[in-house]
């Protein structure tokens, strides 16, 4: 399994990596914020859509429990829930006119991914590196169905959007990129905290991309509800 570069037991003789642990509340801060925020459009187009961020506050849960146990079964937890996520966000929002010729509808097409990643699941648990795998195909695919979508959008909200997720997103994979692979250079400088910032980077840049997805797709799904995107507060 592994260990970050924050030092271990430093604040507590229970929590491993404390930081790593803590900054996961942002986890449970903002899920209940987007599933009120989303709700108008969930009520539209399906309920279905609260599953990604009721699934988000799973993943603040199981990585809280890995970074405070740096257990084996905490890291499949933790990497297993995120798959989840991004399975359900890419069974929602695919758009209809990509599924593939022998698909008629959404059902059938989530069934199918819901198939693929039960498989993949049960694969993590006799082959670990499955996760990584499954973790790649569906958040690769995400970000270049985001990507696609938005170049086809003349809204400038979206537009803006696009760029602010874009540009937390990149922070979010320096942060861990930087705690991975240079732990000894950050702890020459004592600041160890990077890991845990990217848990704070990634829950916001989640945020800005659920919105852009939500937006895109209910001018596809739901035009009728004449969907808008507005700041909140």
């Amino acid at each position: 399994n592994v260990d970050w570069c924050e030092g271990n037991y430093l604040h507590s003789e229970h929590v491993v990596e404390y930081f790593n642990t803590v900054s996961n509340l942002f986890f449970f801060v903002i899920s209940p914020i987007m599933l009120y925020l989303l709700h108008p459009y969930a009520r539209e187009r399906s309920l279905s859509v609260h599953l990604v961020w009721l699934m988000m506050i799973l993943v603040g849960l199981f990585s809280a429990y890995f970074h405070m146990t740096l257990s084996f079964m905490g890291q499949m937890l933790d990497e297993l829930s995120i798959v989840w996520v991004q399975a359900v966000g890419y069974a929602v929002w695919f758009p209809r006119r990509l599924f593939p010729s022998f698909i008629k509808d959404r059902k059938t097409f989530s069934r199918l991914v819901l198939v693929i990643t039960v498989v993949l699941s049960l694969a993590s648990f006799v082959k670990p590196t499955a996760n990584a795998y499954a973790l790649n195909f569906f958040g690769l695919q995400l970000l270049y169905l985001q990507w696609n979508e938005a170049r086809r959008c003349t809204d400038r909200r979206a537009m803006r959007l696009v760029k602010r997720m874009g540009v937390l997103w990149m922070l979010a994979i320096t942060c861990w990129l930087s705690d991975r692979f240079g732990c000894d250079f950050w702890q020459k400088l004592n600041f160890c905290y990077l890991h845990g910032i990217w848990h704070i980077l990634i829950v916001l840049t989640v945020a800005y991309g659920t919105t852009l997805l939500a937006y895109l797709d209910a001018g596809y799904e739901i035009p009728h509800a004449l969907p808008a995107l507005h700041y909140w507060p």
